[in-house]
């Protein structure tokens, strides 16, 4: 293989490295923030919970009050009842003691309601801090990954940049600039691999046979008619040799 060609192809890798680092890299922020996204959604849901546990038990409070204001009124009634001189007021007496003890029984009724309703929502709340917590351990878990990750990429990008500088370095200017126009207006990828039924991989145009033959040598540069992009071979894995087993 020619060695202006080899050393494009090596930067061609290196390009589509040092490309792929900067993708995650710049990923790195939105991964981070996703992983706040469901902690906060988490944290929320408890807070919900203790919200409705709250409402319903204020609620309570406030069915208590009124049970107890139609305790008082019922103990007032009575306690006129019996001192009343008239069959008629007794009897009206005697109606309004029975409004007020279907009052307190239904006030009575609801605060018992309320009270097996905190209990359902106090195991929800139970639940909901159960699951932030595990999912504090995720993301912390999730965001110790993600540190590693940049790190790893970060040196990777580094290393890739230099080695790329002195593959530059090494090209012939004019292949150099051949190489980084292409990248350019090809979206980073400069070269292609030509397939065997001499295809262009990239732009899939079928390359004239007396093109084809060239770029089977790998001998010299030479660009796709269709796409530019600079146009390698890859001759395909010798066959694979089957010992033979004698019975």
């Amino acid at each position: 293989m020619s060695p202006d060609l080899e050393r494009l192809i090596k930067l061609q890798h290196l390009e589509s490295t040092i490309a792929e680092g900067k993708q995650k890299i710049a990923a790195y922020p939105q991964r981070l923030a996703d992983a706040d996204a469901r902690l906060t959604e988490a944290r929320a849901k408890v807070d919900a919970a203790k919200q409705r546990l709250k409402d319903s038990q204020d609620a309570r409070r406030a069915l208590e009050k009124d049970a107890l204001m139609y305790q008082g009124r019922l103990s007032k009634f009575r306690d006129q009842q019996a001192a009343v001189k008239t069959n008629r007021e007794y009897q009206a007496l005697g109606h309004e003691i029975e409004t007020a003890g279907h009052e307190l029984s239904a006030a009575e009724e609801k605060v018992i309601e309320r009270m097996v309703e905190a209990d359902t929502m106090g195991d929800e709340v139970k639940q909901a801090e159960a699951e932030l917590v595990a999912q504090q351990k995720v993301i912390e878990a999730e965001k110790r990954e993600i540190a590693a990750d940049h790190e790893a990429i970060d040196a990777s990008l580094k290393q890739a940049t230099e080695a790329r500088a002195a593959l530059i370095r090494d090209l012939d200017p004019r292949l150099a600039a051949l190489f980084e126009s292409l990248a350019r207006v090809r979206k980073g990828i400069a070269l292609s691999a030509a397939t065997r039924d001499g295809l262009c991989s990239l732009c899939h145009v079928r390359l004239r046979p007396q093109v084809f033959q060239r770029v089977r040598t790998n001998s010299e540069i030479v660009q796709c008619d269709s796409c530019q992009r600079i146009v390698y071979y890859v001759p395909p894995p010798p066959p694979v040799e089957h010992p033979i087993v004698r019975t």
